[in-house]
């Protein structure tokens, strides 16, 4: 399985779209500052994740989050995934 997941860092409460095989383990790393693009930001919460059969379908969601460059979007997806 692969999964598409949204990061909310605690520290300035910013956004980090991304996708993996391995979640637990990628969100492990995005804490220990193995990541450049988070490395500054943590601790990071997991907030979203939809999982993919097909590691292509992932990453083309996660694409599509990203090509949306929008706060609100992001916060309507989160919000989706948590129900009313």
């Amino acid at each position: 399985m692969f999964y598409v997941y949204i990061l909310r860092s605690l520290k300035d409460g910013s956004y980090y779209v991304g996708s993996t095989s391995k979640l637990g383990k990628r969100i492990h790393r995005h804490n220990k500052g193995h990541s450049t693009s988070t490395k500054g930001k943590k601790p990071l919460i997991l907030v979203y994740k939809k999982e993919y059969k097909l590691r292509s379908e992932a990453v083309k969601e996660e694409r599509r989050i990203k090509s949306q460059k929008s706060r609100i979007y992001i916060k309507n997806l989160i919000k989706t995934q948590l129900g009313p």
